[in-house]
């Protein structure tokens, strides 16, 4: 959850879904060790992005902020689908359940595959945890189970998340920090320069370090001269431990101020509009865009009025 309601959160560029992509065991194994434990991991694993992609263009559910659909193997040899949901913008959604369900039996409906489907929240409801759907007519009974972890259920369990070796430990401590710090600039500051120095303290390489802090300074935003401050110190302590990894990637956009924002909004209008008309981009396509420049931006977004394919968008 981003604690900034005045940002639009975009659909599907969260730093959430880089995280997940790269990290997908871990997250599997902090959030839901049950199914965690049931994979063959050595045997690797799948996003399924066009099969999700199909399924998506049967029509709009509402509002859904991370989905990923993941083939993976079992520890009996099995293949499984795994349909992960994640809520990141936080709100309570009276909704939610009977989308899942939709979900589970489109993607059952269109392939014919067993869906397990797995739910993270991130609002600040204590009472709300919906844990499935379901309805019964004339004798006949339709319905959906569901695992679900909540972010706000490790609020007791900070001193260990912050601690601990699972990547996604701190990605939570991060979310609770965020909810406790609301309102006070000072201590939001002090615990993401904290969260910050953490990440340098673990043995993870580096795309990892840049992922997680990634999510973390997109959940706990700063006033302009906190950040400003807190980028300064970043540089020194990369400067002192000789790993240049987080400014030498994410400063520049930061010091580039408007015209850089202004970029990316073009870039991430543009990945909506491309969902809209054939379904989520694939990750190399959705890095081609971002690095483009404005007048590219502009050509490709006037060529998707009239494009039947994404290839004549880009092309």
């Amino acid at each position: 959850m981003r604690d900034d309601p005045a940002t639009p959160i975009d659909d599907y560029d969260s730093p959430w879904k880089a995280a997940v992509t790269h990290a997908f065991p871990e997250f599997m194994g902090f959030y839901f060790p049950r199914a965690a434990a049931e994979i063959d991991w050595a045997r690797g694993y799948d996003f399924l992005d066009q099969e999700l992609a199909q399924v998506v263009r049967d029509g709009e559910l509402g509002r859904r902020l991370l989905d990923r659909l993941v083939r993976v193997q079992t520890r009996d040899g099995d293949e499984q689908w795994v349909y992960v949901h994640i809520e990141i913008q936080g709100q309570r959604d009276p909704d939610f359940a009977e989308r899942l369900f939709v979900y589970n039996y489109r993607l059952y409906d269109r392939y014919r595959r067993p869906v397990a489907t797995l739910a993270l929240l991130a609002d600040a409801s204590p009472g709300w945890k919906p844990r499935g759907f379901r309805y019964r007519r004339f004798g006949c009974h339709v319905a959906i189970r569901f695992p679900v972890a909540k972010l706000m259920d490790y609020r007791t369990r900070l001193d260990d998340l912050l601690t601990g070796a699972n990547p996604f430990a701190l990605v939570t401590a991060a979310h609770l920090l965020t909810q406790q710090t609301r309102g006070n600039a000072p201590d939001r500051y002090a615990a993401k320069w904290r969260l910050a120095r953490l990440l340098y303290e673990r043995d993870w390489d580096r795309q990892r370090i840049i992922d997680l802090f990634s999510v973390i300074d997109w959940m706990m935003a700063l006033p302009d001269e906190l950040q400003r401050t807190l980028w300064n110190e970043l540089e020194e302590l990369e400067r002192k431990q000789h790993m240049p990894y987080i400014t030498s990637v994410e400063r520049f956009g930061i010091e580039k101020g408007v015209q850089i924002g202004e970029q990316r909004g073009a870039a991430n209008l543009l990945l909506r509009l491309i969902e809209r008309r054939f379904g989520p981009p694939d990750e190399a396509t959705r890095e081609r865009i971002r690095a483009s420049d404005p007048d590219t931006l502009l050509n490709w977004s006037e060529r998707i009025l009239d494009a039947k394919t994404l290839d004549e968008v880009l092309h």
